[in-house]
């Protein structure tokens, strides 16, 4: 499976092309769209999430809701695009008047500036148009259709926070859940897309000082993916480890700058009696662990626990309050352009990076299995388990 994504921020459509999914899937735009929708919620989120209200239209690869296995097409509709019809127009030849609005002033923390002097762009808004974080709508909408094929076959992913600013959820209450649908309960009612009650609250507040002091803040989203079999990836060589191609997915969601696996950087304290998984074995179940360190990876490879991602996310670089730049026509100084922002989109980057381990699983899963038919697919992965339980 293979997906591009296409369309800037203020552009007219967002598109994305899905390749390789199987025939025979029952796909859900209700599903999607629900994505959409957690992906624009969330406290601290800008006045843009009010402007649009997300509805995906599939276009091709479906007929009567089932997919045909040949490419999908997904698009979103910018409503904003009216208000800059002219100035991003893909046809209409520029001119003065609706050369306006350029951007000359690159912002610290974007890539305005390195993309403008790769590209030779004059006007930076060509960058920042495609570098949005805009894009990550269609992200959510493909993965979306990636977690509909994973539920077919019994996993489930989801993402949600950990931290905002400093404040950090208690990992305790983790334990109280059974199972990812009733964490998602939870953490979809809460406004800052956590588990723990006491540091919403503190989150909130942080986020309205943060806003009143102009400020943005960063976190740590975490997602968790359940029922993936053992012995997806490979150790043979580094670009088939599966755990390094979810760390790719993740630090390529924009803003984020480190990903870990289960308990990741802690182990830097811990003696290695304190951070391996020990290996058990049930006739009825097969080989087993009873604790997940290592996050569902051992060697490049799923483990059969489930697989824990967590990521970083820096404070958004737009702020209220803008730093030093440098005119790239003039070369003086100035303050930075103030780009409509958020104060925080750690709550939207959690459903992003559901979606990009969906993705990426999705792919792993779809690499090792015959994919032309979604019950075919059902059938070799039932045999696969079946076959582990028996080694």
């Amino acid at each position: 499976m293979r997906y591009v994504t296409a369309g800037e921020s203020h552009g007219p459509e967002l598109t994305a092309i899905i390749e390789g999914v199987p025939a025979g899937l029952t796909l859900s735009v209700d599903e999607i769209n629900a994505d959409l929708t957690r992906r624009q919620q969330g406290y601290g989120r800008g006045n843009r999430m009010k402007i649009e209200t997300d509805q995906v239209k599939i276009l091709s690869g479906v007929r009567h809701q089932i997919t045909m296995g040949s490419p999908i097409t997904l698009n979103v509709t910018n409503r904003d695009h009216a208000h800059w019809n002219e100035i991003m127009d893909p046809m209409v030849e520029a001119t003065p008047a609706n050369s306006v609005r350029q951007v000359v002033r690159p912002r610290p923390g974007h890539a305005d500036l390195v993309g403008g002097m790769k590209y030779r762009h004059t006007d930076l808004r060509n960058v920042l148009e495609r570098s949005s974080a805009r894009e990550t709508t269609m992200r959510v909408a493909v993965g979306s259709l990636c977690k509909q094929i994973l539920s077919q076959l019994g996993v489930e992913v989801l993402g949600f926070v950990r931290e905002i600013g400093g404040i950090e959820s208690d990992a305790n209450k983790l334990e109280q859940f059974t199972d990812l649908k009733e964490l998602k309960q939870v953490t979809d009612a809460s406004e800052t897309r956590t588990f723990d009650e006491q540091a919403d609250q503190k989150m909130r507040d942080l986020i309205d000082e943060t806003k009143r002091a102009g400020d943005t803040l960063g976190g740590v989203v975490e997602v968790i993916a359940t029922g993936m079999p053992a012995g997806l990836g490979s150790y043979v060589s580094a670009d088939t480890k599966l755990d390094a191609k979810l760390a790719a997915a993740i630090v390529g969601i924009n803003a984020f700058k480190g990903v870990e696996f289960g308990d990741g950087f802690t182990f830097a304290h811990r003696p290695g009696s304190e951070g391996m998984d020990e290996i058990f074995w049930e006739e009825q179940r097969g080989f087993f662990r009873k604790t997940n360190h290592l996050g569902g990876f051992e060697g490049g490879m799923t483990n059969g626990m489930p697989v824990i991602v967590k990521a970083v996310m820096k404070p958004i670089p737009t702020l209220y309050k803008p730093l030093m730049s440098v005119d790239i026509k003039t070369k003086e100084a100035y303050k930075a352009n103030v780009e409509r922002s958020d104060t925080t989109a750690v709550t939207a980057a959690a459903v992003v990076a559901e979606a990009m381990v969906a993705i990426t699983l999705t792919k792993a899963i779809l690499d090792k299995f015959d994919t032309d038919s979604m019950e075919r697919l059902k059938e070799q992965v039932t045999n696969y388990r079946e076959e582990l339980v028996k080694y």
